[in-house]
């Protein structure tokens, strides 16, 4: 798991990432050290949480992926079956090439099982 995170981290404007299970409990990370794991995994696991109740109400498919834009930079919190990887990036990133290397890094996390 640590692997896929920091392969993950080499993309151009990544600046960390975990993987959280969905009560908050960091799993794995290899975030930036200007990042506290625990408040980062309790934040996205209660974002997503919230926005997944959510989308049940309105009866939508389940929650894959929400992107944060702050000042000084982007959090995606995606859903990767065991839990949810965090990616943190600079602001200006080409975001689709971030969510097509968090889809495959899920990939590689779904295959290591």
């Amino acid at each position: 798991m640590h692997d896929v995170l920091s392969d993950l981290n080499k993309t151009s404007g990544i600046t960390g990432s975990m993987v959280v299970g969905n009560d908050g409990i960091v799993i794995a990370s290899d975030l930036d050290v200007s990042f506290e794991g625990d408040t980062v995994g309790a934040l996205a696991a209660s974002i997503t949480s919230n926005i997944q109740k959510s989308l049940d109400r309105l009866q939508v498919s389940p929650l894959r992926q929400v992107t944060i834009e702050a000042d000084d930079g982007k959090l995606f919190f995606s859903d990767a079956g065991m839990g949810i990887l965090v990616v943190t990036t600079a602001r200006d990133v080409n975001v689709g090439l971030i969510r097509l290397e968090i889809k495959n890094a899920i990939s590689k996390l779904q295959a290591a099982g």
